[in-house]
């Protein structure tokens, strides 16, 4: 219902860059395109009573089946869903042809859910406003992640979350001195597999100091190391 909110993140800084060199056809669509009364209605009451607006089936129906093709992905962003994860990001860059549908008032009629949709996503047990936002959000986390996107591959593949549950290793930049706090030895030494094993090293202290409950899930066992 408010395509603007996804234009306005997503056309701007390395996705919108992307859009613009054809690495990814992005549309943002208006539900209301899809009424044919004067109002452009797209909600009504709910049966039984609640408080609150549905959105209806009809307009719902005629948007999805006129863009879904055999290749197609649709997933409905509500609080329902499975908890978006860095693994879910990397299984949607998979798929040829994505939609997200945007929920939005108390959700969407639920025969739309029965009959089309393939997957529901939730970015946490917390409820936006509408399901722009969170569409928004899911987009610009699989598109980062399409070939040539970031520029540079490795990018993407060491941040936090690229390698199993681990979260990312401390960066530094010049000045080498700042206020005397110096940049780590070994990442000035030049020897990249001291780096390629400090890096993993504080990968696994950060997790299990910042994040335990990956750091279990990643581990297999609830022994930290924190210092």
């Amino acid at each position: 219902l408010f395509p603007e909110i996804c234009r306005a993140v997503l056309g701007e800084s390395i996705i919108g860059r992307a859009c613009k060199r054809g690495l990814v056809q992005l549309n943002c669509l208006d539900l209301r395109d899809y009424t044919h009364d004067e109002r452009r209605t797209v909600d009504d009451t709910p049966y039984g009573g609640g408080a609150g607006m549905l959105l209806r089936p009809e307009p719902l129906f005629e948007c999805l089946e006129s863009l879904a093709t055999p290749e197609s992905h649709i997933v409905l962003m509500c609080p329902q869903g499975q908890r978006f994860q860095q693994s879910a990001a990397r299984r949607l860059a998979q798929f040829e042809h994505l939609i997200l549908v945007c929920g939005h008032y108390e959700g969407i009629d639920e025969r739309v859910r029965q009959c089309l949709i393939d997957e529901e996503l939730s970015l946490g047990d917390f409820v936006l406003t509408n399901g722009a936002l969170a569409a928004a959000v899911v987009s610009d986390a699989v598109i980062r992640l399409l070939p040539g996107v970031l520029g540079h591959d490795e990018s993407s593949a060491e941040e936090s979350f690229s390698d199993g549950a681990l979260l990312e290793y401390p960066q530094f930049t010049k000045p080498e001195d700042f206020r005397g706090m110096k940049v780590p030895e070994v990442l000035l030494s030049g020897d990249h597999g001291k780096i390629a094993e400090w890096r993993r090293e504080q990968r696994l202290a950060r997790t299990a100091w910042r994040r335990p409950d990956l750091w279990q899930s990643e581990s297999g066992h609830d022994d930290m190391n924190k210092n």
